[in-house]
């Protein structure tokens, strides 16, 4: 960098490798010309679907219950609508990406990348623990057709608005279908439940709470009753000296009898006392399980009210639903950067480049130019500086040079363009340049 103090001796070194320089900045302008040329205008429509609020609000459905089911519908929509399916016949309905060399995989990968399904969402409030539910949908197609662009995302809207109606409609009639059956068989329960319960009190009603008191008094009773013919049948046997024996004999027969029937009496007693605890628990158990099923009917009948007020809303169309609001249009600008941009980027960057390369093969190649550069790098001052004389021939010898280099250069350019004419996007410039013969008619 020693060869360069001044405005002059960098001036004068472009003026040395003008030819490089104008070779690289053509060359670098030809082919960011092509490479232009060969891009592919892709075109953007965009269709946006707005989700209008329920106009009639549950009663039961939390806020944040229905940002969720917002936000889940929305999933399942976009899941079917980006489906492999769905985008083979839309595909094939448009006649989208329909080259013989790409396979179903391709197709599908460039479709995804082309169609984008996003949400649009309210800003959150500050300190707000709710999340906003989405209010609508844009859906954008990217396309080298603006009209199928258009088309596309028009009909993406159309099936959007479709099957968030239909979704709708058959979760209603799910809901309801659930609940009303859910209903109908906890009533079976309940009912079976009953008829187990009383045919359970009626076999056991002297072991229920209310009886076994009964019994506690029935077994006292008993048990006196055994103590006293007891008593009997002692004083019998005492005073058998002064009486018959047959007639004592007969006495004791029908107080043993007697006594046998009350003792036998009093063990029937005491069991069902002591199987009295199991019966309760049994009794019990039944009665939680009819409370759970009571609980459970309540629940499910409260859930089969809400599920008719939604089927409700549904027929009458007062619930949370999609509607247009704005239809994709045809795109009449491409939205990649145009030719003309690209071109002129291509050919500024040609030029550092070539004034880059420049500078490398003045660095590379130094040399003693000029009074100023020998004086700062050798410390010698020159006596005399001598130009240099062309003669004649010196001067037709540098006339033949500079149009060697300028055919050279020429053809050059002219092989690299006809080459890229043939197989890249210069063949549609080229085209326009050439002349076209006219045939007349006969």
């Amino acid at each position: 960098m020693n060869q360069f103090h001044s405005i002059g001796e960098i001036l004068a070194a472009v003026k040395r490798r003008g030819w490089l320089i104008l070779a690289i900045v053509l060359i670098g302008t030809v082919l960011s010309l092509n490479y232009a040329l060969t891009q592919t205008k892709i075109f953007e429509a965009t269709a946006v679907v707005q989700i209008e609020d329920a106009r009639v609000s549950g009663t039961q459905a939390s806020a944040i219950a229905q940002v969720n089911d917002t936000t889940r519908r929305l999933q399942l929509i976009e899941q079917r609508l980006m489906s492999r399916d769905n985008l083979m016949k839309l595909m094939d309905e448009h006649a989208l990406f329909g080259d013989a060399m790409l396979s179903d995989g391709e197709r599908l990968y460039r479709m995804r990348k082309a169609a984008r399904i996003e949400s649009i969402s309210n800003p959150q409030p500050m300190f707000s623990a709710v999340q906003q539910a989405p209010s609508g949908l844009m859906i954008t197609v990217q396309l080298a057709d603006p009209e199928k662009a258009a088309t596309v995302a028009n009909d993406l809207m159309t099936d959007v608005i479709e099957q968030s109606r239909d979704r709708s409609e058959v979760k209603a009639r799910e809901t309801l279908a659930f609940y009303q059956a859910e209903e109908a068989r906890v009533d079976r329960e309940i009912s079976r439940l009953e008829d187990e319960i009383a045919a359970y009190k009626l076999a056991h009603a002297e072991q229920l709470p209310a009886g076994v008191a009964a019994l506690r008094t029935e077994l006292a009773t008993l048990r006196d009753s055994a103590l006293a013919l007891e008593q009997d049948i002692i004083g019998l046997q005492a005073d058998s000296s002064r009486k018959r024996a047959e007639d004592v004999t007969r006495q004791l027969s029908l107080l043993q009898d007697q006594k046998a029937l009350v003792t036998e009496r009093a063990a029937q007693t005491e069991a069902l006392i002591n199987g009295a605890p199991t019966v309760e628990r049994e009794l019990t158990r039944m009665e939680r399980e009819m409370d759970r099923l009571k609980d459970q009917y309540s629940v499910i009948t409260r859930g089969k009210a809400e599920a008719e007020m939604g089927q409700a809303l549904q027929d009458q169309q007062a619930g949370g639903r999609f509607e247009v609001l704005e239809t994709a249009l045809v795109p009449e600008n491409p939205m990649s950067s145009s030719a003309r941009k690209i071109a002129g980027v291509g050919a500024v960057g040609s030029l550092i480049l070539a004034l880059l390369a420049a500078l490398v093969v003045e660095m590379m190649h130094p040399a003693i130019r000029t009074e100023a550069q020998m004086e700062r790098l050798l410390g010698i001052q020159p006596v005399v500086t001598i130009p240099v004389v062309a003669t004649k021939a010196d001067r037709s010898i540098g006339g033949v040079k500079t149009l060697g280099k300028v055919l050279g250069l020429t053809a050059l350019l002219a092989g690299l363009v006809a080459w890229l004419g043939k197989t890249s996007g210069l063949s549609v410039l080229v085209g326009d340049l050439l002349p076209r013969r006219v045939v007349a008619g006969e």
